[in-house]
């Protein structure tokens, strides 16, 4: 959706998602003290080092998580959150920053199949979790025809909160295939667009659903 405003195709977009996806690493090569920059080839030789170098310091903790299908093995401060993890750890930039205080919407997932506001989320509580972006969206051909109506019905300006909305809009659609336009607005309705766009989500949700029910969907 930010790939119309930049005057690239959703083809692209999506590839793009995918890529991101693709380059997220299993597993962490080299472990970083985030106090002194020394590095380390294992989890046990960081938290060594913390109680050599580092006594009374909280240490970095494990964390294992399903992101978008791939299993991920990631050594991070357990004050990060799970927003900042994604972003900064995995490259998947997909879920956005705006408010930091969970009153927005524009950073939400899907966590063990539960919309959740990623920026108050700490991500040391997502061990053993599976999460799912707007990036895993994307490149999902199930979801194609609502991607391909928020396109065409233009439900985006800026387009900075449109993946919240999209993610928050799928998280409806698992667990309601036939909502209605009543059931679309309290499923989004802690989601805030600054640019007011929010008769066209409830549009292209309801388009999606005839699509997606008769297995198919219009070229955007």
């Amino acid at each position: 959706m930010e790939a119309k405003k930049a005057g690239i195709s959703l083809q692209d977009a999506c590839a793009q998602a995918g890529a991101r996806i693709a380059a997220m690493p299993a597993k962490q090569k080299i472990v970083t003290c985030p106090l002194c920059a020394e590095q380390f080839l294992s989890y046990e030789e960081l938290t060594a080092h913390y109680l050599a170098e580092h006594p009374g310091c909280v240490a970095p903790v494990k964390l294992r998580m399903t992101v978008n299908g791939r299993d991920c093995s990631l050594v991070v401060e357990p004050h990060l959150t799970l927003k900042e993890v994604l972003q900064l750890h995995l490259g998947l930039t997909g879920a956005k920053q705006m408010c930091d205080r969970g009153q927005c919407g524009s950073c939400t997932v899907i966590l063990n199949g539960r919309p959740t506001l990623s920026c108050n989320t700490l991500a040391a509580d997502c061990d053993g979790k599976t999460v799912e972006t707007v990036e895993g969206i994307a490149v999902n051909p199930k979801w194609q025809p609502l991607i391909d109506a928020y396109c065409r019905w233009d439900a985006m300006q800026c387009g900075y909160c449109t993946p919240g909305f999209l993610v928050a809009a799928k998280a409806l659609l698992d667990r309601n295939p036939r909502p209605t336009e009543q059931d679309i607005k309290e499923a989004l309705s802690g989601n805030i667009c600054i640019c007011g766009t929010y008769p066209r989500h409830s549009q292209a949700i309801l388009e999606a659903v005839t699509y997606m029910v008769k297995g198919g969907a219009p070229n955007a």
